[in-house]
């Protein structure tokens, strides 16, 4: 299936958008995208055990209670007792909004273990087919991976595809953190890549972390690579609809407002990314000062300031970027509606120099990386217009100094 990390001929958009209305009548009546999922049911066995669960002959709280509510929960325990909740509900403490960052941590790697061992099991299973065992084979050395000493695994789902979330700096001690939001064909196998790193999430994080520490050493900042929602598999109808951009944007939320700290925060959304944040903008925390868009196919509004957001929305998008070529509007619930980097949106749009195709903005050396480490830091001074003007900079903090407060 082509993916938004390829260059589809443009009849794949003018099919899609020729097709709404039947589209529209398949997904009304049931049709669902060709995925191949493997719903374990861990997660939701893991979150019943809690609501069964007590500590000291009391109840756990509600887990979707209030990220304060539940992290004032934890704060009361001692260390001795969170740990046993960690080992006890691994899956329910790993991706609770509310748990201590570290918690979740240690809590998804006996999470991530249980996982590789189950899948260690279904590689010799002679009730699979060889390609069934080929896929455990590979999540299996995926869970491994996940493993390896200094990671930081924020949240992990090993249901149908996978949703995952990892953290690069210290969340707690920051002073800026990022949250990277990745487009379509994002999940638990494709989360990181040896070849064309910088096209995956955790790629893209990586690469912006470093960035950001070049352009701000003193400033602490922390980025969150975020493939905590089930994205749409490849150009079909929910890659051109808003149905996974609304189920993500409640995710997304709920992490938001459990980041712990008073950190601001800046989105960095790409692709079907920026779909997902355009949704969710409406009821982020006021904590999100900056919402930066690359290689968007449109954030479900006609301009920027009805996203209903105080932040600042930036744009971005390199001349060789075929995503340019989309139709952008909404036609019976299909497309995306207007094109961020145009001047009727009203984004701040930055250059993306170098970024080569839709895949390339964050290629280290490249305008658009730069650009968004600097958005990330609060160096609005240092960023580069798109247009060779300093339009994009208009009416921002002065100085370098007092972008990073």
């Amino acid at each position: 299936m082509t993916s938004f990390d390829t260059s589809p001929p443009l009849n794949v958009w003018r099919a899609l958008l020729a097709l709404s209305v039947v589209f529209v009548m398949l997904a009304t009546t049931g049709w669902t995208a060709m995925r191949s999922h493997r719903d374990s049911g861990a997660l939701q066995a893991s979150l019943t055990k809690w609501e069964h669960g007590r500590v000291h002959g009391f109840p756990l709280p509600d887990p979707e209670s209030a990220p304060a509510r539940l992290g004032r929960f934890f704060a009361s325990l001692s260390a001795a007792d969170r740990d046993r909740l960690a080992h006890r509900y691994p899956l329910a403490v790993g991706n609770m909004n509310g748990a201590p960052a570290t918690l979740r941590y240690k809590a998804n790697h006996i999470a991530l273990d249980q996982a590789r061992k189950v899948e260690k099991k279904r590689m010799h299973d002679n009730r699979l087919s060889a390609a069934g065992q080929q896929d455990a084979g590979r999540r299996m050395h995926r869970y491994e991976s996940l493993l390896s000493r200094g990671r930081h695994i924020l949240a992990f789902d090993p249901a149908g595809s996978g949703r995952i979330a990892e953290v690069f700096g210290n969340l707690d001690r920051a002073q800026r953190v990022s949250v990277v939001v990745p487009g379509v064909d994002t999940d638990l196998l494709t989360f990181q890549r040896t070849y064309r790193r910088y096209t995956a999430p955790v790629g893209m994080a990586k690469a912006l972390y470093s960035a950001q520490r070049d352009a701000g050493p003193s400033t602490r900042t922390a980025v969150i690579a975020w493939a905590d929602y089930t994205a749409p598999d490849g150009l079909g109808v929910d890659a051109a609809t808003g149905l996974r951009a609304q189920e993500g944007a409640v995710r997304l939320n709920g992490l938001l407002r459990a980041l712990p700290g008073r950190a601001r925060v800046a989105m960095v959304c790409h692709s079907y990314g920026t779909v997902v944040c355009g949704v969710a903008a409406h009821d982020m925390p006021r904590r999100v000062t900056d919402i930066a868009v690359a290689a968007s196919p449109g954030m479900r509004v006609t301009r920027a300031d009805r996203l209903g957001t105080t932040a600042r929305v930036w744009a971005m998008r390199d001349a060789t970027d075929w995503i340019q070529d989309v139709p952008y509007l909404e036609l019976g619930g299909l497309g995306h509606g207007a094109d961020p980097v145009s001047s009727a949106f009203g984004a701040r749009v930055l250059s993306a120099r170098d970024a080569q195709g839709h895949a390339g903005y964050f290629q280290p050396g490249t305008d658009s990386l730069r650009n968004l480490a600097d958005v990330g830091v609060g160096a609005y001074d240092a960023v580069t217009c798109a247009h060779e003007n300093d339009a994009c900079r208009a009416g921002l903090p002065g100085t370098t100094t007092a972008g990073r407060a």
